[in-house]
């Protein structure tokens, strides 16, 4: 299982890093921003991507409305301090699977993951 991780913090992303490896998950491909993280999606086809909502160049919401243009299936879960109920709508109308606030627990994004592989078919 191929994980992205999008954020424009390397500190949080190396938090996440480390939350997925404590629950197993070791191939992990990393993108700063989403037009970085757009064309490593291209070239690594990743299983799962965690995407932060607000980055420089391209924010989360723009990087999933482009993933959603040519991949309908690839389980999205927005990983952001954007906690708003209008914030958490306009994610799901662009195609996030789940949303999760930060800081998060290794408990509750190890549940997210399995809740969005499970409804998404693809066992965790």
């Amino acid at each position: 299982m191929k994980i992205m991780l999008v954020d424009d913090s390397r500190t949080i992303r190396n938090i996440q890093k480390n939350v997925l490896k404590q629950l197993g998950y070791e191939d992990i491909v990393e993108a700063e921003d989403g037009v970085i993280a757009l064309a490593k999606f291209a070239e690594t086809s990743p299983d799962l991507c965690l995407v932060d909502w607000n980055m420089p160049n391209m924010d989360g919401i723009t990087l999933i409305r482009k993933i959603r243009e040519t991949n309908k299936t690839v389980p999205l879960i927005m990983c952001t301090t954007e906690a708003e109920k209008t914030r958490v709508i306009e994610a799901i109308k662009a195609g996030v699977n789940n949303y999760i606030v930060k800081p998060f627990t290794v408990e509750s994004l190890g549940e997210k993951i399995n809740q969005t592989l499970s409804k998404a078919g693809a066992g965790a």
